[in-house]
């Protein structure tokens, strides 16, 4: 059994045919491999939290933990381990610079489709990371493709802090004839009531804080850009939705502490559109793994699905 993360991508990328056309070149971006470096600090913490809206009701204790530098239990947020290197990811994309050699696409073509994090250790309150990009898997859904990208995050003293994987959808970068990948839906919401669900309202500037965090995509603040993807305004950050679910699985299961929070999984079903409310239906399969989906409460739409937390106990 294959343990460490990254050999198990070196094994799939050993299986894996080359081949690719314009947009994607597999031979030269499965032997990729990139190292970027970034930091961050306490402000940045803070101002993630807000951006995911934590601490709407500032007397809330438990939020303003995730807020307010001074408070006794300040903390990050644990979704925040998805930032350092979405933020280091971004940067390339919008200096028009490919992450991996052989990724030739930009943000007119991308929509993020999944995500999993991973918490291998307590995040810092400040820290100096380094976040190695390799590509997992790409797979041919003709026209349009996907891709898996997997990073792993050190701190300065070399000790791994988090497992990121991205997948994203690719318009009309497909048709190379390789494998469409796996199908079918994993993590299904059980067939009963909910143990929990939390409805939270985003706010019409949501977007406009939350890409303070470092996601400059313009899709989620130009409206031209966004017509011209498809939508009738910006949308909001998947991610975004990802930080207010976090909060919500810490809120409902938790205790807000966020120490016990380990990893969290979604598939992004469709676009949220800021001001939306969001609904969050808990179920909870054991002590350690909570199943959950997101809906828009104005649309009765669901935008996240297949999702699933796992949960330490920390004692």
């Amino acid at each position: 059994m294959i343990n460490d993360p990254l050999a198990a991508i070196n094994a799939t990328i050993a299986r894996k045919s080359m081949g690719g056309n314009a947009f994607i070149d597999l031979t030269a971006a499965t032997n990729a491999e990139a190292i970027i470096e970034s930091g961050y600090d306490e402000r940045d913490l803070a101002l993630y939290a807000l951006g995911v809206g934590a601490a709407a009701d500032p007397l809330d204790s438990k939020e303003l933990a995730f807020v307010y530098e001074r408070h006794p239990q300040f903390a990050a947020l644990p979704t925040w381990a998805v930032m350092p290197p979405s933020n280091a990811l971004v940067a390339k994309m919008m200096a028009g610079e490919p992450l991996l050699p052989g990724l030739n696409y930009g943000f007119d073509r991308v929509l993020h489709g999944e995500q999993y994090t991973e918490i291998r250790a307590p995040l810092p309150r400040a820290a100096r990371l380094q976040h190695r990009f390799r590509l997992k898997a790409a797979w041919d859904k003709n026209p349009h493709a996907v891709t898996v990208l997997a990073i792993t995050t050190t701190d300065e003293t070399g000790r791994e802090i988090a497992y990121n994987e991205f997948t994203t959808f690719v318009r009309g970068a497909g048709g190379w004839g390789g494998e469409r990948g796996p199908s079918g839906e994993a993590a299904q919401s059980p067939d009963r009531a909910p143990d929990a669900v939390i409805e939270e309202r985003t706010h019409a500037n949501q977007a406009l804080l939350y890409r303070l965090s470092g996601d400059a995509n313009p899709l989620h603040a130009d409206p031209a850009f966004a017509t011209r993807f498809g939508f009738e305004r910006p949308i909001l950050h998947g991610l975004c939705t990802y930080g207010h679910v976090g909060r919500h699985i810490l809120a409902a299961f938790c205790g807000h502490d966020p120490r016990r929070l380990k990893s969290i999984r979604v598939r992004f079903a469709d676009p949220v559109l800021p001001g939306e409310t969001l609904v969050t239906r808990m179920w909870k399969e054991s002590d350690t793994r909570i199943l959950f989906d997101v809906s828009v409460k104005e649309r009765d739409k669901q935008v996240i699905k297949n999702g699933v937390t796992k949960l330490q106990d920390i004692r």
